[in-house]
């Protein structure tokens, strides 16, 4: 089985640089999106998911902006969405979708950012702390459970091109990064870093200035966290920057994982 997590930056816009050229390529059986900035029946009227699939759309109540979904070619059950706590009871920013396919889990996740402003940043942590609860009890699943999403966070010096100078930048602040080891701490495993080794420097998002892609100056802010089910299942992850980069600032995050 091959689930991808991707944040495409607005899926229109995805789908006009070849968006659909990739779903062929990489050729997956769930795709866990992110950023979609897109409600249904602005989704161009010729296009559809492949063949086949099933998608569920969760947008923003505003038009242009964050907002989930999943699209499935195997037989998928909505779980829900959002996390019904105080911050945003109805999800009104789309930004968790929990689905089941097969005896898979999966948590489509979009983390808010921080950086715009200061009020932000504080939401983003409560919001930060109020997931973390949402999700612990997943964990304890016998059944494979996989969160996955763009997190907006580089948890170590080595998901981070410049660490030193990024110490004061939203996305890598002490204790954000304190909070993504206490989220391992709880069991979760970092499905990629485990993987791929804690020294290998792999990116998954580039900043649109400074040639930051050309250079390779990017930010692993995009993960696969697994519960033990899952980990016992990974075969591999692997994030596809060369291609991933034609259609979004985000690559495609990749796991393949053995039959039960």
């Amino acid at each position: 089985m091959r689930i991808v997590t991707w944040n495409v930056n607005g899926i229109r816009a995805a789908i006009r640089k070849g968006f659909d050229k990739f779903v062929e390529k990489i050729d997956a059986d769930v795709w866990m999106l992110q950023e979609v900035r897109c409600l249904p029946e602005q989704l161009p009227p010729k296009w559809a998911p492949p063949a086949d699939s099933e998608m569920i759309l969760h947008p923003a109540e505003k038009k242009g902006y964050s907002g989930v979904s999943t699209i499935s070619r195997i037989e998928m059950k909505e779980l829900g969405r959002g996390m019904k706590g105080s911050l945003d009871p109805e999800d009104s920013e789309g930004r968790v979708l929990v689905t089941q396919h097969g005896d898979i889990t999966l948590v489509n996740t979009y983390l808010p950012s921080g950086s715009s402003k200061e009020e932000r940043q504080r939401y983003k942590e409560d919001w930060m702390a109020q997931w973390r609860e949402f999700i612990k009890p997943m964990f304890d699943s016998d059944k494979p459970v996989i969160v996955a999403g763009d997190l907006n966070i580089a948890h170590t010096e080595n998901d981070i091109w410049n660490a030193k100078g990024n110490a004061k930048s939203s996305g890598f602040l002490p204790h954000e990064r304190e909070w993504f080891t206490d989220l391992l701490g709880d069991g979760w495993h970092d499905l990629f870093r485990e993987h791929v080794g804690p020294d290998a420097k792999i990116y998954s998002w580039w900043s649109n200035r400074g040639q930051a892609r050309a250079k390779d100056r990017g930010w692993r802010i995009d993960y696969l966290l697994g519960n033990k089910a899952a980990k016992e299942r990974t075969k591999s992850v692997e994030i596809d920057r060369q291609g991933g980069l034609e259609v979004s600032d985000h690559a495609p995050v990749i796991l393949d994982l053995h039959s039960s």
